[in-house]
């Protein structure tokens, strides 16, 4: 039996005079185009696709058909380009469709550009540094300003602002985010911290202690007011957990190296052994150990 259409509303809240029947520049209506005569957008912004998604959203087009068209402009006789939707067309092809329903519109790749990128802002589950580097790219290659992005994608400009400073934020810190090692609050105290460096502390301290937001928002300040230097301190609470052969090992590796030995512990049993130096001299003595150690 056939599938029932399940074609939903177009694209006209997202892309600029699209409900305009008589536009020259776009096709108001829907096209079925063979899959094979459709390749991939150059600008899209999503560099990698959850294939568990994916392979979801393709049993659904299986059962339901594909409830929004996707759009794409063509480029040559029988040939497409994908302006947004690509996340659709590889569940479609997946799901063995030979044709896709499209809107089919004229755009030159400034336009293209901007409405991939408020397409997938709006409608996929990017990570956050995929959001800020979208947003990113709108300010600086469709040269909006941030009032008029604010309105393209219906958010506040201060939530647009908070986004786009996540991309300062250390290399490492990003992956973190991508990753979803860390989350949005942590991100966020983390941004609020001028000295990468410090924010690196912050993070590996995350890492090892396990860090509820709450807990670095009350580190970020501290630092702020540098009336403590938090960073790399564990707590006493936590302090006062070591089993008894973490001192008496501290004890004996302080006196190896001559030099005050600390340990960081959590709960998880991940930690750190700290080993002070007070001078150049100082830490070129304690590499020595180390050098024949390794002997």
């Amino acid at each position: 039996m056939a599938k029932r259409s399940a074609l939903g509303r177009g694209l006209g809240a997202l892309i600029d005079d699209a409900d305009k029947q008589n536009d020259s520049h776009s096709s108001p209506s829907i096209n079925e185009i063979p899959i094979e005569n459709i390749e991939a957008n150059p600008f899209q912004p999503r560099t990698k696709f959850d294939e568990t998604a994916l392979q979801e959203l393709s049993a659904s087009i299986k059962e339901l058909g594909i409830i929004q068209p996707i759009t794409l402009r063509k480029v040559a006789d029988d040939k497409y380009q994908i302006i947004a939707g690509e996340r659709r067309f590889r569940a479609s092809k997946l799901a063995g469709l030979k044709t896709v329903p499209a809107y089919v519109r004229l755009a030159e790749d400034d336009g293209m550009l901007e409405m991939a990128l408020v397409e997938n802002i709006q409608r996929e589950d990017l990570d956050a540094i995929e959001v800020a580097l979208s947003y990113q790219r709108l300010i600086e290659e469709c040269k909006l300003t941030q009032e008029v992005l604010s309105d393209r994608v219906g958010k506040k400009r201060s939530t647009i602002s908070n986004y786009l400073r996540l991309l300062k934020l250390p290399t490492l810190i990003q992956k973190g985010i991508i990753d979803k090692t860390i989350s949005m609050g942590h991100a966020r105290a983390l941004v609020n911290i001028p000295n990468p460096e410090d924010q690196l502390s912050i993070y590996e301290l995350i890492m090892d202690e396990d860090l509820s937001v709450r807990k670095v928002e009350e580190i970020v300040r501290n630092l702020g007011s540098r009336a403590t230097a938090p960073v790399e301190q564990p707590t006493e609470e936590k302090k006062e957990k070591h089993p008894q052969e973490y001192g008496e090992l501290k004890e004996h590796l302080s006196q190896f190296f001559n030099s005050k030995v600390d340990f960081t512990l959590n709960n998880k049993g991940k930690g750190k052994i700290v080993i002070p130096f007070g001078s150049t001299k100082d830490l070129e003595r304690i590499m020595g150990i180390l050098d024949k150690l390794g002997r």
